[in-house]
């Protein structure tokens, strides 16, 4: 009898395993055009996105709706999210493949990359208004720590199928911009070790916004990714509109990057 129970048990946890569904899981971080700062229309926060999922504060599955960076544990305040590549990038992967689609989106902006090494010490949230309400004036976690953990809690439902990174205004001056690509590929390096993938997860970077101060001396700069991270590419950001700031994506540019991330991914 006990036998026939434990076998009933077993069967009936294949069975939940076999109907639950078996995500696509994507890994979105970097600085504030990677959170979005696109200024969103009515429309755009009215309804989840179809087949699309976010990973949520308690590393469970739940319908994508805008902002998209909303459960980051590290970002600003959710008044400043906006329109993100994630949008179409996502809906894009859903339609191609057919598979739910899961983001782990946990971008930070004004972020830099000495800020997402693996041995980076962490920070302290402000106590600005625009920062993250609720943990105003307490200590950051460990940003890399963060992509880490909530990435292997998404992999309990699915497989990794890319990261996507969009960094790089913080680190663009000329003295950093020298620099760059031989310390995001050692970055690149130990999260695919710690997240348990190899070279063939692709890793997607791209362009910061052209009119930004600093775009002819960082744009050629992370074009070359390629270089020095396998199985990488750029995505061009030529041609995208800027918001008044001068420095952010607009609503539309952010949909056209977030094509064109996933153009990067299906070799279209």
């Amino acid at each position: 009898m006990r036998t026939r129970s434990l076998a009933i048990l077993c069967a009936a946890a294949a069975l939940l395993c076999a109907c639950s569904p078996r995500y696509d899981v994507y890994l979105l971080i970097g600085q504030s055009n990677m959170a979005g700062r696109g200024f969103y229309e009515p429309a755009d926060t009215l309804a989840p996105l179809d087949g699309v999922f976010l990973l949520d504060d308690r590393g469970e599955p739940v319908p994508a709706t805008e902002p998209l960076n909303r459960y980051s544990t590290i970002r600003k305040a959710l008044q400043v999210q906006g329109m993100s590549l994630a949008h179409s990038f996502a809906e894009t992967a859903h339609a191609r493949t057919g598979r739910p689609v899961l983001l782990v989106m946990n971008a930070r902006g004004g972020s830099s990359l000495s800020q997402w090494l693996p041995d980076a010490p962490c920070g302290r949230f402000t106590d600005s208004p625009n920062d993250h309400e609720g943990l105003r004036g307490t200590q950051m976690p460990s940003f890399y720590g963060e992509a880490v953990r909530r990435t292997r809690q998404a992999l309990r439902y699915g497989e990794l199928k890319a990261i996507l990174w969009h960094q790089g205004e913080s680190d663009s001056d000329p003295d950093r911009a020298e620099m760059y690509l031989p310390a995001l590929a050692g970055f690149v390096a130990a999260l695919r070790r710690d997240l348990g993938v190899g070279e063939e997860v692709p890793f997607i970077a791209g362009q910061i916004q052209p009119r930004h101060a600093n775009a002819a001396v960082f744009n050629p700069v992370i074009a070359r990714v390629g270089e020095f991270i396998p199985h990488s590419c750029c995505v061009s950001s030529g041609g995208l509109e800027v918001n008044p700031d001068r420095l952010h994506f607009t609503r539309e540019a952010q949909l056209e990057l977030g094509l064109r991330y996933a153009a990067a991914l299906f070799g279209d």
